[in-house]
C-alpha cells in the first residue's frame, strides 16, 4: 500500500526525463478549498480527482505524457507540483478559510512558467499547457492583476485558462479573468468534470505537439 503524502513525493521512474523523455503535457488544477466548499462539494471534489487519476491510468501514452499538479486556496498551497499520471498522489483537501483567488492564480501561472523552463532546458518536446480553475464563490484578494496575467498569457499562447463555477460561483467575475466563457457546473459532478477532463488531455497528449486538437463538448458536467 502506498503511504506517500503528497507533500512526500519526489521524482522516479516515469518522472524522470531520462527514463522518460515522451513530451509532456503539463496540466495545473487551481482548487478552492474555502469554507464554503465544506460538505458535499469538497468530498465530491476528492473523489473527482482520485477518478482522474484513475482514468489517466488506463491511457498508456497519457499515462507518460499528462502531468498533473495541485494547488488550492485559501490559503494558497501548493498540494502536489507536476507529477505523471503514475506518480500523482490525489490530495485530501478540506474545507476552511477565504478565497484568495488572485494569488492562486498568479501562483499557478508561475508554476507553468517554471515548468515550461524545466522541459526546455532538459530538451523536451511540450504541450500547451492547461490551467483549470475550480471555485464555488468570489475572489477576497485582488484579481484584476491576475486577469490580466491570464489575458496575455492566451493571447502569446503561452497556456489555456479555464474557469468552472459551482454553485454560488461570482460567474461574471469569473468571465473577467478568462478570456474563455466560464462553465457552470452542474451540482456537484466533478467526477464527471474530471474524466470530462481526463480524455480532453488524453487526446492532446496522443497528438503532436502544437497541433489543434477539438475537444469534446462538457456534456453530463456543465450546465446549459
Amino acid at each position: 500500500m502506498n503511504t506517500f503524502s503528497a507533500s512526500e513525493q519526489v521524482p522516479f521512474g516515469t518522472d524522470n526525463f531520462a527514463d522518460n523523455p515522451e513530451p509532456r503535457c503539463p496540466c495545473l488544477l487551481l482548487l478552492d478549498r474555502s469554507a464554503s466548499m465544506a460538505g458535499a462539494p469538497i468530498r465530491e471534489l476528492n473523489a473527482g480527482l482520485v477518478a482522474l487519476r484513475s482514468e489517466l491510468l488506463t491511457d498508456s501514452l497519457a499515462m507518460k505524457r499528462v502531468e498533473v499538479a495541485v494547488v488550492s486556496f485559501g490559503p494558497v498551497q501548493v498540494e502536489t507540483d507536476f507529477f505523471t499520471a503514475a506518480n500523482f498522489i490525489p490530495p485530501v483537501l478540506d474545507a476552511g478559510g477565504d478565497t484568495p483567488m488572485g494569488e492562486a492564480i498568479e501562483q499557478g501561472i508561475s508554476m507553468v512558467r517554471q515548468r515550461k523552463d524545466i522541459y526546455k532546458s532538459s530538451g523536451i518536446l511540450s504541450y500547451r499547457p492547461w490551467i483549470f480553475l475550480i471555485t464555488d464563490g468570489a475572489p477576497t484578494d485582488s484579481w484584476q492583476e491576475a486577469a490580466q496575467l491570464v489575458h496575455t498569457g492566451e493571447a502569446q499562447k503561452s497556456f489555456a485558462f479555464f474557469a468552472v463555477g459551482v454553485q454560488g460561483a461570482r460567474m461574471d467575475i469569473l468571465g473577467q479573468i478568462s478570456t474563455r466563457e466560464p462553465i457552470k457546473l452542474q451540482g456537484f459532478k466533478f467526477r464527471e468534470m474530471f474524466l470530462w477532463l481526463s480524455r480532453s488531455m488524453r487526446s492532446v497528449s496522443q497528438s503532436t505537439p502544437g497541433a489543434t486538437v477539438p475537444l469534446p463538448p462538457p456534456t453530463g458536467w456543465a450546465e446549459v
